[in-house]
């Protein structure tokens, strides 16, 4: 079934729960960008550092991470649809807050707690509308997939249209579009079956046990730290006006979009996910150390380029961490975005340090390395990493799909956060 036909119920022809839920997704992911293009207007409208600002992204994602233990545990007791809610819940008032902030310090406690929401919404949203969607799991992840790459996109887009006029705005944004996604989901969305199995906090812990998930987390942390590298330190190498800085992350949102959703299927059929992700890690290596050595004109393009190889990782990574272990889908990759989030909470502080003990090129070579070392990792680990199931990487269908059909589809928490 082509996912894309309109007539067999496929992505064209969703319930409006799926749409709503989808476009609160859209949102959800735009903030991870969202900052990207005012860092430099927050560095000097609240008097902070490249270093302060950049704590923005770390208790941000340092907070994701812990919020993944939780994840499960609220929503295998609670159900999908309270979970979306609470989640946006906490988006709607922390963001609306972050806009009020007169320091930088409340402004990073109050990206704290927008962290938390959003681990709350995203890591439900996935098994939400793969229950409620019509034409099987196919159509309803590259529904969520395309979401994920529209909001990537458009995060740093929105962030440079609001933040031209005040840094403050695109957060009061933000949560003004969040607030219509609670109440499209208030309205469309039905509660979805509970999980049989209540999922324990440490359970995620547990599934870590298997060599196959903990190789995959670790080669994660490492290329976690490379990615939020370029998203969070990059801003403040180019020094442009939030016009120009959001229409170059723009730009690298819609090739993370493309070659996440597009290209990275084709790629894995035709060359093997091991293969794909080891050399796509040693692009994106020789792509950051470029970023760092060459003229600005070059920075910019390798900012830009880096989405493809991006897009690719992400996307095998995610298919690594659904189907490698025996572990239910929702612990095993609860377990695995717990390790890697810490490195995405982890880039955004130790980049302005090294630069601040060296200088500008080195948080750079520390990026190529640690990229380096996840696709170490990657050949070294391979025999655990081989995927168990051969029809993960032989369907024509995309991996994500497949990873997640037939089993686990309707549980509540498949804790999959920007792949």
């Amino acid at each position: 079934m082509d996912p894309f036909d309109a007539g067999t119920g496929g992505i064209l022809r969703q319930p409006k729960a799926v749409w709503a839920t989808a476009g609160a997704s859209v949102v959800a992911f735009m903030g991870i960008g969202l900052v990207d293009p005012i860092l430099p207007s927050i560095a000097q409208g609240l008097d902070a550092s490249a270093g302060q600002v950049s704590l923005l992204f770390t208790s941000y994602f340092l907070i994701t991470a812990l919020a993944m233990l939780v994840t499960g545990f609220v929503s295998s007791r609670i159900g999908g649809r309270r979970t979306l809610l609470l989640g946006l819940a906490f988006v709607v008032v922390f963001a609306g807050l972050a806009g009020t902030s007169d320091t930088v310090g409340q402004l990073v406690g109050y990206r704290a707690g927008w962290g938390l929401g959003n681990a709350l919404f995203v890591s439900t949203a996935l098994a939400v509308i793969v229950g409620a969607a019509a034409g099987g799991s196919a159509a309803a992840i590259l529904l969520y997939e395309s979401a994920l790459g529209l909001g990537m996109a458009c995060g740093p887009l929105l962030g440079a249209l609001l933040g031209d006029a005040s840094w403050r705005y695109p957060f009061f944004g933000t949560a003004f579009l969040m607030a219509i996604g609670f109440l499209c989901i208030t309205v469309f969305l039905k509660e979805q079956p509970k999980p049989a199995r209540k999922t324990s906090l440490l359970d995620p812990i547990r599934a870590l046990g298997h060599g196959g998930l903990a190789s995959a987390a670790v080669s994660a942390f490492f290329y976690n730290y490379t990615f939020f590298t370029v998203l969070a330190f990059t801003p403040f190498v180019l020094n442009m006006t939030p016009y120009k800085s959001g229409a170059v992350f723009f730009a690298w949102g819609v090739l993370l979009a493309v070659f996440s959703v597009l290209v990275a299927p084709r790629m894995q059929r035709r060359f093997g996910s091991l293969k794909v992700l080891g050399g796509s890690l040693v692009l994106l290596a020789a792509d950051v150390l470029v970023l760092g050595y060459g003229n600005h004109t070059a920075a910019i393009v390798c900012t830009i380029l880096s989405g493809a190889f991006i897009g690719v990782n992400n996307t095998v990574y995610t298919e690594l961490a659904l189907g490698v272990s025996d572990a239910p889908r929702p612990v095993a990759s609860a377990g695995y975005n717990f390790v890697r989030w810490f490195a995405a909470a982890a880039a955004p502080y130790f980049a302005p340090k090294i630069e601040e003990w060296t200088d500008v090129h080195i948080p750079f070579v520390v990026a190529a390395v640690t990229a380096l070392l996840g696709a170490v990792v990657v050949v070294v680990r391979r025999r655990a990493l081989t995927l168990p199931h051969s029809r993960l990487r032989s369907s024509g269908g995309t991996p994500m799909a497949e990873a997640l059909e037939p089993r686990h589809a309707s549980e509540d928490s498949v804790t999959v956060f920007a792949n």
